[in-house]
């Protein structure tokens, strides 16, 4: 079985460029990256969906996801000192 293959957030930053800047269409910018046109379309609707915070890597939290890890902290030590 063959390891899948990793890219770098600016390789998939600079395939996004081709489509969304240069006007290249999806399937010829994948083909000249190498790429698959459902991997190039997948990458399109992560940047398209996360606001500049696609590809943020593993474990690595959005500002909302971090805002919402510390108020569910602060929620849960608040209901600890209300049973004190």
């Amino acid at each position: 079985m063959t390891a899948r293959k990793k890219y770098s957030k600016e390789f998939k930053l600079d395939a996004i460029a081709l489509v969304v800047e240069q006007k290249y269409s999806r399937v010829e910018a994948a083909r000249n990256l190498g790429l698959s046109p459902q991997i190039l379309g997948r990458w399109l609707k992560e940047a398209e969906d996360d606001n500049g915070h696609a590809f943020r890597g593993n474990g690595t939290l959005t500002p909302e996801q971090a805002e919402i890890r510390s108020l569910k902290g602060q929620v849960k030590r608040l209901e600890m000192e209300r049973e004190i």
